[in-house]
């Protein structure tokens, strides 16, 4: 069965900072719903552009894109690696037959939007949530993936083409941190995945090698930039932390006159990744290996770290 005619776009870079990580090669894969050309060979993806904030006009190709079925152990798989729990909004983009959506809303009672551009698609969507007894959770809309708002989902599924994965990117990223995104086998090129996993799928009707890989990334707050402030039982004491960010991944400059004495500053730096707004570091070049947290609440930075004279909380504003 083939779906009808889908947009293909290309994908946009994000800066890429000094922690940019290298960029995997991609292939065509499969598309919405576990279609995808099957006879496609490797196609590469340019790299991100340091600077490129802005999403890239669309191209104006379009590709015919075959409807392959996700198989179930996939599903659910992809649903675990989300931590799909009571209290999300599930999104699907490109969903098939509905079985991601449908899945969601039996195992977890979670209220879903599956989005497909094939009618015929939504219609067999609807009447199987129906046969599962879950069509006042799990909704599907005839609609451009592109078209759709993101901003209310906490989880969102994808199994997509690469080039479709990398023009979301920025819509992405966009959201709000804390935003799950699983995508069955395809990747976001230099936006690392937090957690991937590589399943057998004897059931699988694309692929020579009967198996499937999923990637998971939670969106990041943007702290990049710099931070003054104070931290606790130092009034007198000047804070100011440099942040360079390269999507999850962060580098640390700590600047702190606290328990150095006068005219003296405390020098450390830190690599770690954010997971959504919370952050686990450890300050090196300080006497010895200070450990230290926050969480990004907008344009404020809160958390602990210790010193000599126990934990101390600290907080800092961003100023540039």
């Amino acid at each position: 069965m083939r779906a009808d005619r889908r947009r293909l776009l290309a994908g946009t870079g994000l800066a890429g900072l000094a922690l940019a990580a290298g960029l995997p090669g991609c292939a065509l894969s499969a598309g919405p719903g576990g279609a995808g050309p099957g006879s496609a060979g490797p196609a590469q993806v340019a790299p991100a552009t340091p600077g490129a904030g802005a999403p890239q006009p669309p191209p104006q190709a379009l590709e015919e894109v075959p409807y392959v079925q996700t198989p179930d152990v996939i599903v659910d798989a992809m649903l675990d690696l989300a931590e799909v729990k009571r209290g999300d909004i599930l999104l699907d983009l490109g969903s098939g037959d509905g079985r991601v959506v449908i899945r969601a809303a039996t195992r977890f009672q979670v209220p879903g939007l599956g989005v497909e551009i094939d009618p015929r698609l939504v219609e067999l969507s609807r009447d199987r949530a129906r046969q599962a007894g879950v069509s006042a959770l799990a909704r599907f809309e005839t609609q451009d993936l592109f078209e759709t708002d993101l901003s209310k989902a906490t989880v969102i599924t994808l199994y997509l083409l690469p080039d479709v994965n990398l023009a979301l990117r920025p819509r992405l990223l966009a959201l709000a941190p804390g935003t799950r995104i699983v995508s069955h086998d395809w990747d976001m090129a230099d936006w690392l995945p937090d957690r991937s996993l590589v399943l057998p799928a004897p059931g699988k009707p694309v692929g020579l090698r009967k198996e499937s890989q999923m990637h998971r990334w939670t969106v990041p707050a943007m702290i990049g930039g710099i931070w003054l402030g104070r931290v606790e039982g130092s009034p007198e004491a000047e804070l100011e932390i440099r942040i360079v960010q390269q999507f999850q991944r962060i580098g640390l400059h700590w600047r702190s006159s606290a328990d150095t004495g006068r005219g003296r500053s405390m020098l450390a730096s830190a690599d770690t990744r954010l997971a959504g707004t919370q952050a686990r570091f450890r300050l090196e070049g300080t006497q010895g290996l200070q450990a230290a947290t926050f969480t990004a609440r907008g344009e404020r930075l809160e958390g602990t770290v210790q010193t000599a004279a126990g934990e101390r909380r600290w907080w800092a504003r961003r100023v540039r």
